[in-house]
C-alpha cells in the first residue's frame, strides 16, 4: 500500500550543513503542496552567512576528511551504500511525493530507482577514468593528471527534485570534491533526507551541505562565494544567463548548465503504428503534467497522417483523471502552483488571441479544490511566431503543425533559441538520420521520446538550452579539472 497520509509526514527541519539540522534565521518561506495549495510546512531563508558557513564547511570538510585524497574505490564504495540506503527507506519517496507533483506511484516506481542507479553509475566511474601519459620527446615524460575542484555549488529546480540532486551529487562526489546543494524553495524536504542517508553510507560530515532559499539570495551567495570552484545548475534559460554571468564576475569559474527547452516530436508519414506514436507524443508532454525541460511540446506531423493522429491524441488526452500525488492511483501530476498554472493559462489566451484553436483541454480540471491540475492540451492553427509555438509553457500543452516535405517539416523543427532535445519518428532510417543531422539539439530521440535507464548516454543542450553535459562520463571529467605535467629525466 503506498497511498499514505500528508499530515503523518515528519518534514526534516531547516539546512543540512555540517552532518547536522540548522535551524537558520533568515525569512521564513511558506512551501505549499501542489494537489492541493495546503501549506506542507515553513523553512528560512539561508542568508549569506549561513551561505559562508556552509561553504566553509564544505572546503574544509574535503580536505580534513580524506575524501578527495583516499582511493578512489573507497569514494565508490561509499556511494553505494548511500545507493542501497536510498532504495531502502521508507520516508524519502513520501517526502518527495507529499511536497512535489510526483505521484507516489511514480516516485517509489520510477524517481527511487532512477535516484539510486545514478548514484551506483557514478560510484563505478570514481576508478574508472583518470588522466592520461602524453606522447613527448624522449628524455621526458608529459601527463595529464585530474584533481577534484574542492567546493561545487549546485542548484536544482523543482520538477524532479531527487533525481536532479543525484545528477549533480554523484559525479562531483564521486571525483573527490564537496557539493553545496541548494533545491528549488518550492521543494525543499527530500534533497535534506537525501543527505542524511549519505551521512549514514559513511559519507564524512561537511561534504554534502543543503543550503534553503530562492535565487536571489541564496543562489546567488552560491554562485559568488570564492571557495566554490565550480557551479552546476539546471533551470530556466533566463535564470543560467544570470549564473553565467555572476560566475565570470566572481572568479571564472566554469558553469554546467542545463536550462530550458522547446523540443519537437517530428512525425513524418512512414512512422509506423499510429496507436505506439500517438502514445509516445502523448508521454513526451504530459509527463509530470508538462513540467519538464525536455518535453516534447512541439508536434509537427506529416499530412498524409495529421488527421488521424490528432484524433488519437485528442482521445487519450480526455483519458486523464487529475488525483493527489499521495494517492496510489494517481498518475497524473499537478501544477507546482498557482503561479506556474497562471502562466500556462496566459500563453494559451495569447496563442488563441493570435488564431490558435483550442482542439481538446485548455483549462484547469474541475472539481480539484485549490489544487493545480491542468487538463491536457493541443492547440492547433499556429503560425511559427505564435508565443505557444516559441515560448517555454512549462505545462502539458501540445502545439499541433503540418507539414508536406521533409525541408518543410525540419524548417518547422528548429527554433531561434532553444535546443534541447528533438523527436523524429520514422521507419526509413536515411530521414532519420538527416533530421539528427538537420536539428539542432543536445539529444535527439528516434522511434522514441524521453530518456532511458542509460546513464553512459550524457544530456545537454545547444544554443539558449545549456552549456555542458550531465549525466555520462562527460559530467564526471566536468568536476574534475587537468593539470599538465612535464617532467625531463
Amino acid at each position: 500500500m503506498l497511498s499514505f497520509k500528508p499530515e503523518n509526514i515528519a518534514l526534516p527541519a531547516g539546512h543540512y550543513i555540517n552532518g547536522q539540522h540548522v535551524a537558520g534565521s533568515g525569512d521564513r518561506l511558506a512551501v505549499n503542496r501542489p494537489s492541493d495549495g495546503l501549506l506542507a510546512g515553513e523553512m528560512t531563508e539561508a542568508s549569506r552567512e549561513l551561505v559562508d558557513e556552509a561553504v566553509s564547511v564544505a572546503d574544509r570538510a574535503v580536505r580534513e576528511s580524506g575524501w578527495a585524497s583516499c582511493p578512489p574505490r573507497q569514494r565508490g564504495a561509499v556511494l553505494r551504500r548511500w545507493a542501497d540506503l536510498i532504495v531502502a527507506d521508507p520516508q524519502l519517496a513520501q517526502l518527495e511525493s507529499l511536497g512535489s507533483t510526483r505521484p507516489i506511484h511514480d516516485v517509489v516506481n520510477h524517481e527511487i530507482p532512477f535516484t539510486a542507479e545514478a548514484i551506483r553509475f557514478y560510484a563505478e566511474c570514481a576508478d574508472k577514468f583518470s588522466g592520461d601519459v602524453l606522447p613527448t620527446r624522449d628524455a621526458s615524460l608529459g601527463m595529464l593528471v585530474p584533481e577534484p575542484y574542492g567546493v561545487i555549488g549546485a542548484i536544482t529546480p523543482w520538477n524532479f527534485p531527487l533525481s536532479m540532486a543525484s545528477w549533480k551529487c554523484g559525479p562531483a562526489l564521486a571525483a573527490g570534491n564537496a557539493v553545496v546543494l541548494k533545491p528549488s524553495e518550492l521543494t525543499p524536504f527530500s534533497t535534506v533526507r537525501l543527505a542524511e542517508l549519505a551521512l549514514q553510507a559513511g559519507l564524512p560530515a561537511g561534504v554534502l551541505n543543503i543550503v534553503q532559499g530562492g535565487g536571489a539570495v541564496t543562489g546567488s551567495a552560491l554562485v559568488a562565494h570564492p571557495l566554490v570552484r565550480k557551479v552546476s545548475f539546471t533551470g530556466s534559460t533566463a535564470t543560467g544567463a544570470r549564473i553565467m554571468s555572476d560566475a565570470a564576475f566572481n572568479g571564472m569559474k566554469p558553469v554546467t548548465l542545463e536550462l530550458g527547452g522547446k523540443s519537437p516530436q517530428l512525425v513524418f508519414d512512414d512512422a509506423g503504428d499510429l496507436d505506439e506514436v500517438a502514445g509516445r507524443i502523448l508521454r513526451g508532454f504530459t509527463a509530470n503534467g508538462g513540467q519538464a525541460c525536455v518535453a516534447g511540446t512541439r508536434l509537427i506531423v506529416q499530412r498524409g497522417i495529421a488527421d488521424v493522429l490528432i484524433a488519437k491524441l485528442i482521445t487519450l488526452c480526455q483519458s486523464f483523471r487529475p488525483g493527489v500525488t499521495w494517492d496510489e492511483s494517481s498518475r497524473y501530476a499537478p501544477m507546482i502552483d498557482s503561479r506556474q498554472a497562471c502562466k500556462v493559462e496566459s500563453v494559451i489566451a495569447s496563442a488563441r488571441a493570435q488564431g490558435a484553436e483550442v482542439l481538446v483541454g485548455g483549462g484547469r480540471f474541475a472539481d480539484t479544490g485549490e489544487g493545480y491540475f491542468w487538463q491536457p492540451t493541443l492547440l492547433a492553427g499556429l503560425e511559427q511566431d505564435n508565443p505557444a509555438v516559441q515560448e517555454e509553457i512549462f505545462g502539458p500543452v501540445l502545439t499541433v503543425q503540418i507539414f508536406d516535405d521533409e525541408a518543410e517539416g525540419l524548417a518547422l523543427a528548429s527554433h531561434p533559441t532553444y535546443g534541447l532535445c528533438a523527436g523524429v519518428h520514422t521507419k526509413n532510417i536515411d530521414r532519420a538520420l538527416r533530421a539528427m543531422r538537420g536539428i539542432a539539439a543536445g539529444t535527439v530521440w528516434i522511434n522514441r521520446y524521453g530518456r532511458s535507464g542509460d546513464f553512459i548516454i550524457p544530456t545537454g543542450g545547444f544554443n539558449g538550452s545549456g552549456i555542458g553535459k550531465d549525466l555520462g562520463r562527460q559530467a564526471f571529467e566536468a568536476c574534475q579539472r587537468y593539470k599538465s605535467v612535464l617532467i625531463d629525466f
